[in-house]
């Protein structure tokens, strides 16, 4: 449900809601929060709630430290694992100057900007991601031990598969939040799972991305594991994507292809900002992961796989190189504003590789463009594109390529 403001503040009266958090991201896509009374969120609504911008992230040194959170009441939803007497909900927000102008590194603002910037030539899209995380087990303090919960395989039951209940428990609290899931299993690595969801406007999915990151570490500490989301945090185990599903369309005209070869054509400079760590390096050109710039239809060592569909309506675009240590805020804008410029100049896709290119002869693989084989190499691609700079403030730019880890 999108509430208002004023059926915000009748929502808190009415259910008992004690605790207000207002949410937001880091650059990085890490998520924030300060709680308040409920007393204080109509002056919240009007004025904002300050914070200390130089203590997050990536967001202003000490010169300038002032910023100011402004909840969007259509976000609100309450967490269900808090006590329904005494409840706890939250919001995400906007986060503005001292002068009320929006912040440059607000990445939520960011893809807000990317979604209006593609309504304005009539493109509109569906987003839906794909989850891989892993689940550990924990010490006696608490602190992962790099021992995964079981040792299943690829859609293993239980009892092999010891991460059944605690995926039910996640899509039992996202639905409770309403968020939509449509399917979950055991992956190929030891302790491996994935969560599918269902396509949302690209807003809407990014938060609920964020706040299904939220839940699955909730869930997984109240089970005494915990969830990791790297994109390889065992060596020699399958890495762990954020495979996003995008279903363009145009409000007069087929997009699809057109989207597809922006997507293509951008893919390199985006690299950094979809694999923003060291580790998406280790991650990539392996167990399933794209190391080459191709499309083929249903084949999943390709960068972009069409998946099969009955319907053209049901189209989607699968881009398999990101991974969840990506800001799904920035992943999103980016991969609608490629797509949009490819539309726009009416870019065609190169001819799909219907073959396996993990076994691909060097003759099959002559002529594709090879992803970044590291952070550095990531970074200097997008510091020198000229889209990045169209885009993205130079000073978020620089702080993702400068990021040590």
């Amino acid at each position: 449900m999108l509430y208002t403001a004023e059926e915000v503040l009748d929502f808190l009266e009415e259910e008992d809601v004690k605790f207000v958090r207002l949410a937001f991201c880091d650059v990085f896509g890490a998520q924030k929060n300060i709680s308040v009374p409920p007393a204080e969120l109509k002056a919240a609504f009007a004025s904002g709630v300050s914070f200390d911008a130089s203590a997050v992230p990536g967001f202003a040194d000490l010169s300038k430290s002032d910023l100011f959170l402004f909840p969007d009441p259509a976000t609100l939803v309450s967490f269900p694992w808090r006590p329904s007497n005494g409840r706890v909900v939250r919001m995400f927000c906007d986060i503005r100057s001292p002068d009320g102008t929006p912040f440059a590194l607000d990445t939520r603002q960011i893809l807000k900007s990317a979604v209006a910037d593609a309504k304005k030539q009539g493109l509109h899209c569906g987003v839906g991601s794909e989850y891989e995380f892993y689940l550990f087990k924990t010490d006696e303090k608490g602190a992962a031990t790099g021992v995964p919960m079981d040792t299943a395989g690829y859609m293993d039951m239980a009892p092999e598969d010891a991460g059944e209940n605690v995926r039910r428990d996640i899509c039992l609290t996202l639905e409770e939040m309403g968020i939509a899931t449509e399917a979950s299993h055991h992956e190929e690595g030891p302790g491996q799972n994935e969560i599918d969801f269902r396509y949302a406007d690209p807003l809407i999915a990014a938060d609920n991305a964020v706040t299904f990151i939220n839940v699955v570490k909730t869930a997984a500490a109240r089970n005494g594991l915990w969830a990791s989301f790297d994109p390889k945090p065992i060596k020699n185990a399958p890495g762990s994507g954020m495979h996003i599903n995008v279903s363009p369309e145009m409000d007069a005209g087929d997009c699809f292809e057109s989207f597809k070869a922006g997507l293509m054509a951008h893919v390199l400079e985006m690299s950094l900002f979809l694999n923003p760590t060291a580790q998406s390096y280790e991650r990539l050109g392996a167990s399933k992961a794209p190391l080459y710039v191709s499309w083929s239809p249903e084949n999943r060592s390709q960068l972009i796989r069409i998946p099969a569909a009955t319907e053209v309506r049901k189209r989607r675009i699968e881009l398999r190189s990101p991974d969840a240590n990506a800001n799904p805020y920035l992943a999103y804008a980016l991969l609608l504003w490629a797509g949009l410029d490819g539309v726009t100049q009416k870019m065609s896709p190169p001819e799909s590789r219907n073959f396996n290119l993990y076994t691909a002869t060097e003759k099959q693989l002559a002529g594709l463009k090879k992803l970044p084989s590291s952070l550095p190499e990531a970074a200097l691609l997008a510091e020198n594109s000229a889209f990045i700079r169209a885009h993205l403030p130079e000073t978020l730019v620089e702080k993702y390529a400068k990021r040590e880890k």
